[in-house]
């Protein structure tokens, strides 16, 4: 029997179990799942899956659960898989993530390799599908002769249209805490007609395009992290435009830098909230002090917001300026705004959330006239605030990915993204069964 061990039972976690549930008596194989928090997923799968409550710093039990398994796959926060992947570098377990490839876990290839592992980071949606769709499209344009002139890719976690009622146009469908800190790791690096570009992060919601997808309107995006070190990954050197972003309504970018330049999306340092701290007092503790002057006038003065800007719609809607307090001692900028958003962008029982996925390829055969421009698009609504569109389309992929490793169908070692042939072309095409299937357009003017 083969053991698949599943750490992390978050938002992300139903769609993956509930796949690997549907293998398991086929293949003789047995799910855990084991967290710290049961429970997102109590009641929501198999009765023959195994569900254990584990603290992931309880060492003796973490190298017990691993040593036991076949397979691991880590759905825990970014920042917590190097834990597990130490782990299973020395009991000889390959490694399975939907997260960023870190600088720890690459530092790990050589061992690896060595034992004959694979470690598979950046195979949930984005990063992952992004990867998957967009290789799948790029090696068919290399393959057919072309130059590739320009690559552009954006994805956005929303709110889909018939559960959107908030002026902000955005609900949570994934960690809060990821969505304020969002662009926090540092300046956004990308390049554009041959130019190399940086976008601070104190700049980086201010520096939005427009992109407009069929049957669904506009939306903005922004740039995402470091879209150079995708060059080499993507095998795209010498390419004039390349471009990777994220997605919101439009609007919400403007709105959201208030926040950036106000300083409360800062996680650096902590707070001494005072009792009975309210909304209001945090917000002014951020603005100069004028002895008449309300917090408002502050606000709108020190942020140059206009009277009648549809921020102030927004900012109202979130009910930041209330006196209504914060119940916490203690908390980080970033923290006390996402306990505000957390109440507010709810997304409840019967309401939807939506992915949109949204490529862009420019590319010229020698002797040709002018570019061909060509987009792909995807969108996916889920079906309550439990499945979600984002747990479809993160643990979707990873459990695929999974199943043929176990079925001996992807054969690869080392520490890697699911850049190549061998994995993006089965589980792009298993992906359409589930109703995750791209739209291609060819378009004339193209900018």
């Amino acid at each position: 029997m083969q053991h698949i061990l599943i750490i992390g039972a978050g938002r992300s976690a139903i769609a993956l179990i509930n796949y690997l549930e549907n293998y398991a008596s086929d293949n003789n194989w047995q799910v855990t799942v084991v967290d710290k928090d049961i429970s997102n997923i109590q009641g929501q799968v198999s009765s023959d899956t195994n569900i254990l409550r584990l603290d992931l710093f309880d060492a003796e039990r973490l190298v017990k659960e691993v040593r036991n398994s076949s397979v691991v796959v880590s759905l825990l926060p970014a920042r917590l898989h190097s834990v597990v992947a130490k782990v299973c570098v020395e009991e000889g377990k390959s490694l399975f993530t939907a997260s960023y490839e870190s600088e720890e876990i690459k530092s790990m290839e050589d061992k690896v390799k060595e034992k004959g592992l694979l470690f598979l980071n950046e195979a949930g949606l984005d990063p992952g599908i992004d990867h998957m769709s967009a290789m799948q499209i790029l090696d068919r344009i290399k393959a057919d002769g072309y130059e590739l002139k320009a690559f552009e890719s954006f994805t956005g976690g929303l709110v889909a249209p018939e559960s959107d009622d908030n002026p902000w146009h955005y609900k949570f469908s994934w960690n809060p805490r990821n969505v304020v800190v969002a662009g926090q790791g540092g300046t956004a690096k990308f390049i554009q007609e041959g130019k190399y570009k940086y976008i601070p992060y104190n700049r980086l919601f201010r520096r939005t395009e427009i992109i407009e997808i069929d049957g669904y309107g506009k939306f903005e995006g922004y740039a995402n992290r470091d879209s150079l070190k995708y060059i080499e990954k993507y095998n795209l050197q010498d390419i004039p435009t390349i471009y990777r972003g994220t997605l919101r309504r439009p609007g919400f970018c403007r709105a959201w830098n208030v926040f950036v330049q106000l300083g409360i999306t800062d996680d650096s340092f902590e707070m001494d909230l005072a009792d009975g701290m309210t909304y209001r007092d945090f917000i002014n503790s951020f603005l100069y002090y004028h002895p008449s002057d309300s917090v408002e006038t502050k606000l709108y003065h020190y942020m140059h917001i206009d009277q009648d800007s549809d921020i102030i719609e927004r900012l109202d809607w979130l009910e930041i300026l209330k006196n209504k307090p914060i119940g916490l001692k203690k908390a980080t900028p970033a923290q006390v705004l996402e306990k505000l958003l957390t109440e507010k962008w709810v997304l409840h029982p019967n309401e939807k959330d939506m992915v949109v996925m949204w490529h862009k390829f420019l590319y010229r055969m020698d002797g040709d006239e002018k570019d061909t421009c060509l987009t792909s698009s995807l969108v996916v609504e889920g079906q309550n605030n439990v499945r979600t569109a984002m747990a479809k389309t993160v643990g979707l992929p990873l459990a695929i990915i999974v199943r043929l490793y176990l079925e001996g169908k992807i054969k690869l070692s080392g520490v890697q993204i699911p850049t190549v042939k061998e994995i993006y072309e089965p589980v792009l095409q298993e992906l359409k069964e589930y109703g995750i299937n791209f739209q291609e357009k060819i378009i004339d003017d193209c900018k």
